[in-house]
């Protein structure tokens, strides 16, 4: 079997312009999708510290609120000096809990479409090697051996 020069250069610049179309097509909406998810992480987190400073804002307009009432008497400050204390407890910790499951969420829905991204790609990658190895080497050999021959080339190559 001889190498034609022609066919390896038309084979290199044939894969040049795959991976710009597929750079244009596929890697820029996939960067962008997760610009978007790192968008929305970094909007949930500033919500959350929001909502702790709301939280503590309301801590502070409670004890307030408690020191008037010490003027009534002994007995209803401890009591609402207790309540609030409690409902700041439960505001901060549910705002926690909150952010810190949306920040979960965010990051395994980023991994799941990074993870989709890269199967999509390596899908596409083994196909059109199939389609140039087929039409480079003009021999027939069954998709089962193509399929083989690209996943060696993938690993050996590291996609």
């Amino acid at each position: 079997m001889e190498i034609n020069p022609l066919t390896v250069l038309a084979t290199i610049i044939n894969f040049g312009i795959l991976f710009l179309i597929l750079r244009h097509f596929l890697f820029k909406p996939v960067n962008a999708t997760i610009s978007s998810r790192e968008k929305e992480i970094r909007d949930t987190i500033t919500k959350s510290q929001e909502d702790s400073k709301k939280a503590e804002l309301l801590r502070i307009e409670n004890e307030e609120k408690l020191k008037s009432a010490k003027e009534e008497g002994r007995s209803i400050v401890e009591d609402f000096k207790s309540k609030a204390e409690k409902v700041k407890d439960d505001i901060i910790n549910g705002a926690k809990e909150e952010a810190e499951f949306l920040l979960e969420r965010a990051r395994k829905d980023a991994e799941r479409e990074r993870e989709k991204a890269s199967e999509e790609i390596k899908t596409q990658a083994i196909d059109l090697a199939i389609l140039l190895s087929s039409k480079a080497l003009e021999a027939k050999i069954d998709e089962i051996e193509h399929r083989r021959l690209i996943k060696d080339f993938i690993t050996k190559v590291g996609v």
